[in-house]
Parts: structure tokens; C-alpha cells; sequence
């Protein structure tokens, strides 16, 4: 025994796969397989990227400013009037 299997070990868990899955079922489960690998290469590339610094050529553009919650209005504006009042934390309120 090398090690390695031959030709016809491989025939054999072909045979055995398609018993147990089927032979309708065999092309999704190797697309299924396919976008898997392609996710985690990419995912793979990209914890390797993360080092480094992109070349401008790669540079994507910069991202808009960050927004505070309940401020979604563009910087510089003023609050409307008919906007409603902020609510009291006063509990006798209630």
C-alpha cells in the first residue's frame, strides 16, 4: 500500500456518492461546492489584503461621512419646524 489511491479506489467512492446522493442532486451539490471555494478564497484574499495598502489604481472612493443616529440631515442644515419635539426623560410624565 503507497498511500495514494489508485484508479479504482476513486471509481469506487464515485459509485458510493452516487448511490447515496443521486445523480439529480450531484450538479448542485458541486455548484454548491464551487461558490463555496469562491467565497472562501475570496475571503482568504481578502484577510491578506488587509494589510496592505491599495495601489491608487485600486483605491476605492472615499466613503461618505459617518452619519449620527437621528441626524440625517446634511451637515449645515438646521432642524425643520415641523419637526417633532425631543421627548422628556422627566418620569412624572407618565
Amino acid at each position: 500500500m503507497t498511500g495514494a489511491l489508485s484508479p479504482t479506489h476513486w471509481l469506487v467512492i464515485l459509485v458510493v456518492v452516487l448511490l447515496l446522493f443521486g445523480a439529480k442532486r450531484m450538479p448542485d451539490a458541486a455548484r454548491g461546492i464551487g461558490r463555496s471555494l469562491r467565497i472562501f478564497k475570496a475571503e482568504t484574499k481578502a484577510l491578506s489584503d488587509d494589510g496592505e495598502s491599495p495601489s491608487p489604481a485600486e483605491s476605492p472612493t472615499p466613503a461618505p461621512a459617518a452619519v449620527e443616529a437621528g441626524s440625517a440631515r446634511p451637515a449645515g442644515t438646521t432642524p425643520s419646524a415641523d419637526a417633532a419635539p425631543a421627548r422628556s426623560t422627566d418620569a412624572s410624565t407618565v
